[in-house]
């Protein structure tokens, strides 16, 4: 992999010697404080601002300054019109453009597209402080007021809608951001090293129209430039052996030697996960090659199409060996650079060592804002994942090589937080990253990596080629929560379980010191069928998982649980498929409190598997298998329904299910069936929540669920007995049931020989 230029190494802008802001201007009186009489860079954000590095403005805001420019904030702007964008006066470089931490629309609607009631990233919580589509209505506000100032996009938002993608929202393909938000540049990915670039060219005079060789970005031009070699896309997308390296010498032009290499030691298995094999040439080195993809207009009218170009997409994004990408949009080209160099370690610690507040610009007074209280007390220690859910945005986003942040500069956090900001009580709610045990653990050879094409370095197995070595994790762990004024160090990101069972030291150490009562994990499905299309480890990885969760508890004298988190509606997922995780989820005790179900957002695989029925993670062809997909309104209910079993009002769409599978006999009231019988009437529930709302009335509606649902009163995970409310309910519908009984063996004139007894006197 190429050296990138360090970014502590670039000269410093003349502006340096204003100095550090104790927070970044949000308003002209503040500038006047400073002393500054214009920016040099204004960041507009649909986040409030709070300097804390888990906030993307914060970062690009403060590695900006340490550059030596002047930068403000336009946090949250009203949209409605160019005043806003205004009032910090014209930058003298750029305007940088986000929507926030989030893409806009999946921070507005939920999965099934409703609005939602509050927003995490807005003071008080309050919602509708951000457009839809934020990037483009903001760049476009932006141009409004100052049409001659070059408008640079970044933020996840437009790192995952850069190239023509599936819009959930609206069912359909759109063309490019850069096409609608009349945006010069996009940056994508994880945009330090980008933005620095920029800016320092720009302030050199350079017109951003002429900036086009910096990794990471994306930008519009009329054609090909000479010197460059084109490749159709379509052309190369073969299968190949997941962990084939193609000889980089052989020439894709001579038919002959292509198709030897192609055949050598090739065995094809069709249960195996293939990924995209692109050969180089003699006549085309990579850093002049480019990939065009299916036009805009080809995709949009051929789902087909869009699933190879999404395929081939994700496999060009290795930064050792990803080539350039470009999609024609009309009369005009959407160029894509290959992905940025990562950061190093002391790159890391230069950006995470900015001289951050740590808390909420003071213009929000007290009012609270539920992202930042999330996160106050939390310490990033890496980036990155080479997971590759392929329902989920951090790959795509931060890349699969870990990014990782020395000890030093971690614990030099922890003390900063612990001494400076406000209310803190010596628990660090979390020390992890986008997944918390991959820190420092990468593939054992940089030649491997460099070339390397798989999509996943944990699926359809651990890579032999992944070191998965936690030793340096466990002792940043000891080494946190031996300083003084730390009492407990907590571990609240996302685990991946099937590395963490890799070391059982690192699990030990884990459930030992830094589990706060429960743990949430992320299994996703018990199903072969929908895990393989999430890139998931089986379900046995979890149950080997948990069996030393609990040793490790037992011989600490903790209780302590397991929480597992299941996704449904994921595209490869049939309704025997939710049927069966509803049985194994009743099985071990689990009733889910709240249902996560399947999201397309922009540019994710699973996204491409759900528009267009087909899985990118194989050659992709007109006539090759496609991908169960749930996409009607009732279906995706049925599928949260099984997830919530226990809940009452889903039994009668439960039952019409199960009967058309065939499955009527998990219809019932005893221990191994899935859901009873009869159907509580909400009336009934209150009568029965009034009568039984003593602590000797609650044991006795206990004691009925157990007999009547075959559910026990506590369940197997330590979860909270069951609501007080569907106990009344389930425990007059019971007595309803026995009192019918009875009246039916007295008209019979058998009197209550035949009955059972009832379960609570009445």
């Amino acid at each position: 992999m190429q050296a990138a230029k360090p970014l502590f190494d670039y000269p410093k802008y003349w502006a340096e010697c204003f100095g550090p802001a104790p927070f970044l201007p949000m308003s002209r009186e503040e500038m006047d404080q400073l002393g500054w009489d214009s920016c040099d860079i204004i960041i507009v954000t649909g986040d409030a601002y709070v300097d804390h590095p888990s906030f993307g403005m914060a970062i690009i805001g403060r590695l900006l300054e340490a550059q030596g420019f002047r930068v403000g904030i336009i946090a949250q702007p009203d949209w409605r019109s160019k005043d806003d964008f205004m009032k910090l006066g014209e930058p003298n470089l750029f305007f940088g453009v986000a929507a926030g931490n989030m893409d806009s629309m999946i921070n507005r609607y939920t999965a099934d597209k409703k609005i939602r009631s509050d927003d995490a990233y807005t003071p008080g919580g309050l919602a509708g402080k951000r457009p839809d589509r934020a990037s483009l209505v903001y760049s476009q506000r932006c141009k409004e007021a100052y049409s001659h100032v070059p408008v640079v996009l970044g933020g996840i938002e437009a790192s995952l809608r850069r190239i023509a993608h599936y819009d959930y929202w609206q069912d359909k393909v759109r063309r490019s951001i850069l096409m609608d938000a009349t945006a010069d540049i996009l940056l994508y990915g994880n945009a330090e090293r980008a933005v620095v670039e920029i800016a320092q060219r720009l302030s050199r005079g350079e017109q951003v129209e002429a900036i086009s060789d910096v990794r990471g970005t994306a930008f519009i031009r009329r054609d090909t430039p000479e010197g460059w070699y084109e490749v159709d896309s379509t052309r190369i997308d073969r299968p190949g052996r997941v962990d084939k390296i193609i000889n980089p010498y052989v020439n894709t032009q001579d038919t002959e030697a292509c198709a030897i290499e192609q055949a050598k030691g090739e065995v094809e298995d069709p249960n195996e996960a293939k990924v995209v094999q692109i050969l180089d040439s003699p006549r085309m080195t990579r850093d002049k090659t480019v990939i065009r993809l299916p036009s805009f207009e080809k995709v949009r009218n051929d789902p087909v199409l869009y699933a190879h170009a999404n395929r081939v997409l994700h496999l060009e994004t290795n930064p050792g060996n990803a080539r350039a990408l470009v999609q024609k949009h009309g009369e005009v080209d959407v160029w894509f650079n290959p992905p940025p160099i990562p950061m190093t370690t002391e790159e890391m610690d230069y950006v995470f060592g900015m001289p951050y507040a740590r808390v909420p610009h003071p213009a929000y007074g007290k009012e609270k804002i539920p992202a930042y209280e999330m996160i106050r007390f939390s310490v990033n220690i890496m980036r990155g994942c080479f997971g590759g859910c392929t329902f989920c945005s951090i790959t795509e986003h931060e890349g699969r090589i870990i990014q990782n942040r020395s000890h030093e500069s971690i614990i030099r956090e922890i003390e900063e937080m612990r001494d400076k900001v406000p209310g803190f009580t010596g628990v660090v709610s979390d020390l992890g990253g986008p997944t918390a045990n991959m820190y420092r653990i990468a593939c054992k050879d940089p030649e491997i990596e460099k070339h390397c094409r798989k999509p996943s370095c944990v699926f359809p197995g651990i890579c032999e080629n992944l070191n998965t070595d936690h030793s340096s994790l466990i002792e940043l762990y000891r080494k946190a929560r031996a300083l003084p004024g730390v009492k407990k160090i907590l571990i609240a990101s996302g685990l991946r379980y099937d590395l963490a069972v890799e070391s059982p030291e690192y699990v030990k150490e884990l459930v030992t010191h830094h589990v706060g009562g429960y743990l949430k994990i992320a299994p996703e499905h018990t199903e072969r069928g929908p895990l393989d299309k999430m890139m998931k480890p089986g379900i046995g990885s979890y149950d080997r998982f948990k069996q030393m969760f609990e040793k490790y508890s037992k011989e600490a004298g903790k209780e302590q649980y397991l929480i597992p988190y299941f996704i449904a509606a994921h595209p490869g997922t049939t309704d025997e498929d939710m049927m069966n995780l509803a049985l194994w989820l009743k099985r071990n005790g689990f009733r889910a409190d709240q249902v996560q179900a399947f999201y397309p957002s922009p540019m994710a695989t699973a996204t491409a598997m759900y528009h267009s029925g087909k899985n990118p993670l194989r050659k992709v062809t007109y006539k090759s298998d496609g991908v169960e997909i749930v996409k009607s309104e009732q279906q995706r209910r049925l599928h949260k329904a099984f997830l919530r079993y226990h809940d009452p009002k889903g039994w009668p769409l439960l039952r019409e299910a199960l009967e058309r599978m065939g499955r009527s006999d998990l219809i019932g009231n005893g221990k191994h069936q899935l859901i009873p019988t009869y159907q509580p009437q909400s009336d009934e529930y209150q009568s029965a929540r009034r009568k039984n709302s003593t602590p000797a009335g609650s044991k006795k509606v206990g004691k009925i669920l157990t007999q009547h649902t075959g559910l026990p009163p506590r369940a197997s995970d330590g979860s909270k007995p069951w609501d007080k409310r569907e106990q009344a309910k389930a425990a007059a519908e019971a007595r309803n049931q026995q009192a019918a009984r009875e009246r039916a063996g007295a008209a019979k004139g058998k009197g209550k020989k035949h009955g059972k007894k009832p379960a609570v006197p009445r």
